[in-house]
């Protein structure tokens, strides 16, 4: 009993982790979309440039966030199984990147741990949930 409120509790950590870090960059991106791109030396220099990184970043970020959120109150499987695929396709447009442009950068690299890690650890919570759901049908 002990082991399935751990694995409840780290999921939904981990949930509410994602949620944060997604949401911090959604507010930069809306209050300051120049903020986002310095991290990779990107100057903005038209205002459709600062409203793409708004909507994308700081509109899309928002919507992600509050959609965890949601799924950490309601179904945190799905919250998960949504986490597992965010996460990997993040890694994997990097891996992506760094095929057909070149190397990735210490910016690029760190983050690309990161998102693998992020991926690794949803997908292992994802598969711990439903091993106890299984266990709590039978």
């Amino acid at each position: 009993m002990k082991k399935n409120r751990m694995i409840s509790v780290a999921s939904q950590g981990f949930m509410l982790l994602s949620a944060v870090s997604l949401l911090s960059v959604s507010a930069m991106a809306f209050f300051d979309p120049q903020s986002v791109m310095d991290l990779v030396q990107v100057q903005l220099l038209n205002a459709d440039a600062y409203s793409s990184i708004r909507g994308v970043y700081g509109g899309v970020g928002l919507t992600l966030s509050i959609s965890l959120i949601y799924l950490l109150r309601t179904d945190v499987p799905k919250g998960l199984a949504f986490l597992s695929m965010l996460w990997g396709f993040y890694a994997l447009s990097r891996l992506i990147t760094s095929q057909v442009e070149g190397p990735l950068g210490t910016f690029g690299t760190q983050w690309l741990v990161i998102e693998s890690l992020f991926c690794g650890i949803a997908v292992s919570l994802l598969f711990l949930n439903k091993k106890v759901l299984s266990f709590q049908k039978a």
